[in-house]
């Protein structure tokens, strides 16, 4: 079930309207979830870093041993065709995928050569700068390389990240902030996490247990351009109990304040309302 509403599916050479069926029942997508993704966002007119969204699905898709089949630049002007459809007060969320259609002899790994590849466009509005969330600990934690695609963004992953999403919420939280295999913060279970103390940046250095962000580098490179230190470092969940502000970074928001880390709760940012106010000269100017 589709979580926006007009949807339009690029899929076997042309567009399609509406949330279309594009796999089929032996595909190897479907039954040994070898599937990637990825997602930009198109808003204001502007679809910011769709280049770097398109060129990281081919990433993954090697990573998960797919073959990709479209170049990142056919793949964004595809996505700009779709996107024509769409006017510049609406908001779409921008996803690519492959999936592995035939198996090997055993039929466990995926077989090179024809892969499934959709590009669906769906509207789903932006958070306001405000829309804030709220985060607790989960027991669950980062895979690592040797036993995970953790260098894909990868269907098979997520299962991991809706659970701990799930606890989360059932505590009455809006996120889980997760720790790595270590006990270090990683990330939460749906983006990339931030934390400012005595005036400073700090996130979770990219250890090879989660996806260090595209949208992650723009904020590290608009923050570094607008003189303030960022340190890419280890971190620890008391770390995030004395910071003085949290903030999430990911494409489908880009910035999401949190106001608390269960009983630590945070006022309203300046820095990030300033990472946010950077993020959208930067997108606007590199339009």
């Amino acid at each position: 079930m589709a979580f926006g509403k007009n949807i339009r599916t690029w899929f076997e050479g042309r567009w399609h309207e509406g949330d279309i069926p594009v796999m089929r029942a032996a595909d190897h997508g479907i039954w040994q979830g070898s599937s990637v993704f990825d997602g930009a966002r198109y808003f204001e007119g502007i679809a910011p870093d769709l280049d770097a969204h398109c060129a990281r699905v081919n990433r993954s898709a090697e990573a998960l041993m797919i073959e990709p089949v479209i170049e990142p630049a056919a793949m964004v002007e595809i996505a700009r065709e779709g996107l024509r459809a769409y006017g510049k007060d609406q908001a779409v969320y921008v996803r690519p995928m492959y999936w592995a259609i035939h198996g090997s002899e055993l039929g466990v790994a995926p077989a090179r050569g024809e892969t499934g590849f959709a590009l669906c466009l769906e509207e789903v509005p932006m958070p306001g700068a405000t829309a804030g969330t709220t985060l607790t600990t989960t027991q669950f934690r980062r895979p690592v390389l040797a036993d995970n695609v953790c260098n894909a963004k990868a269907g098979c992953l997520y299962p991991n990240n809706a659970r701990m999403l799930v606890e989360a919420q059932r505590k009455g939280f809006g996120n889980a902030l997760v720790q790595d295999a270590m006990g270090n913060v990683a990330e939460t279970a749906t983006a990339n996490v931030f934390m400012v103390k005595d005036g400073e940046v700090f996130t979770p250095i990219a250890n090879g247990t989660f996806l260090s962000g595209i949208t992650r580098a723009r904020h590290i490179a608009n923050l570094r351009a607008d003189g303030v230190t960022v340190h890419e470092t280890v971190l620890t969940l008391d770390d995030f109990r004395t910071a003085d502000e949290v903030f999430l970074s990911g494409n489908f928001a880009k910035v999401t304040p949190v106001t608390a880390f269960e009983d630590r709760h945070y006022g309203p940012g300046p820095m990030t309302k300033r990472v946010r106010e950077l993020y959208w000269d930067w997108a606007h100017s590199a339009a």
